[in-house]
């Protein structure tokens, strides 16, 4: 018996150091690959001042030209109009599955929704290109199709598994007694919904829009699909332009390390890292505020 005592210990102590072994090598690679991305990206304002860098919509690393106002817009564009499209529709459907479907309609749907989000990228955007592009160059009177208003189609469609599977957690986590409260004191279902329900799981939804955000900005190759990759200022929804992210796609095979040109393309990725960090802390905050309640 005090054999195995032993045993157990030593089992307990060995388990315990692996995994604090394990996060702290997750955190040094994490650490490592902020230090190293950021290292590389600020090394672009020793020949580009930060305003230039920020402010200008020129790039053209041929003439000397770094300004990544045109990529910086490009992605805020694309993300905003997934989500005004996506954001609605997504809370929508988790609303149907957790509160209106009958259990054998979201029996289906539910693991439906989970296959939709394991559909390849590429596949979302050969769609776009096929389908989504010839819409919108008939809404926009564009000659091509391709812009900001056709990758934030694609991209509202690709974050609606995240905003539904997400959303109708938060819902179907609220106590029983709130629904049964609203409906006893008189309140129909939908007012019950929309003023008792979706309310309460606000945080949630929260959670699930923002990581939809994180999931649409982070987007690579949908979005250069049917984006346009034009180094344009976007003046229209129709008009062909570039994300961050599909311009460090196109350019980056092409330059050298070191140069500017490629500190420049470090220093959008840096970009994108510093949102997904800020993500990552308003999605804690909401958590958080959702624990409290």
């Amino acid at each position: 018996m005090p054999q195995r005592k032993s045993w157990v210990y030593y089992n307990d102590r060995l388990s315990r150091y692996l995994f604090i072994s394990s996060a702290v090598l997750v955190s040094l690679i994490i650490l490592c690959i902020i230090w190293f991305v950021g290292m590389q990206g600020l090394s672009t304002f020793r020949e580009v001042s930060i305003i230039e860098f920020f402010t200008s919509s020129k790039w053209s690393p041929d003439s000397g030209k770094f300004g990544a106002l045109t990529f910086i817009a490009g992605s805020i564009g694309t993300t905003l109009i997934a989500i005004l499209l996506g954001g609605p529709l997504g809370l929508a459907g988790a609303v149907f599955l957790a509160e209106i479907a009958p259990p054998w309609v979201r029996a289906f749907m539910r693991p439906a929704t989970d296959l939709f989000a394991g559909i390849p990228s590429v596949v979302y955007g050969y769609v776009g290109i096929t389908v989504i592009v010839g819409l919108t160059g008939r809404l926009t009177n564009s000659p091509t199709g391709y812009g900001m208003l056709a990758a934030g189609i694609v991209l509202a469609i690709m974050i609606l598994p995240t905003v539904i599977s997400l959303s109708e957690d938060a819902l179907r986590s609220l106590p029983r007694t709130y629904k049964e409260a609203s409906l006893a004191l008189g309140a129909t279902r939908w007012q019950t919904i929309r003023r008792v329900l979706v309310p309460a799981a606000s945080p949630g939804i929260l959670t699930a829009i923002i990581l939809a955000m994180a999931r649409a900005i982070g987007e690579t190759m949908a979005v250069q699909m049917v984006i346009g990759n034009s180094p344009r200022f976007p003046d229209s929804l129709g008009s062909p332009t570039s994300t961050l992210t599909s311009n460090i796609v196109m350019e980056m095979g092409n330059t050298p390390f070191g140069s500017t040109w490629n500190n420049g393309l470090f220093m959008m990725a840096f970009i994108l890292l510093v949102i997904a960090l800020i993500m990552i802390i308003l999605v804690r905050t909401a958590s958080r505020k959702g624990a409290a309640r």
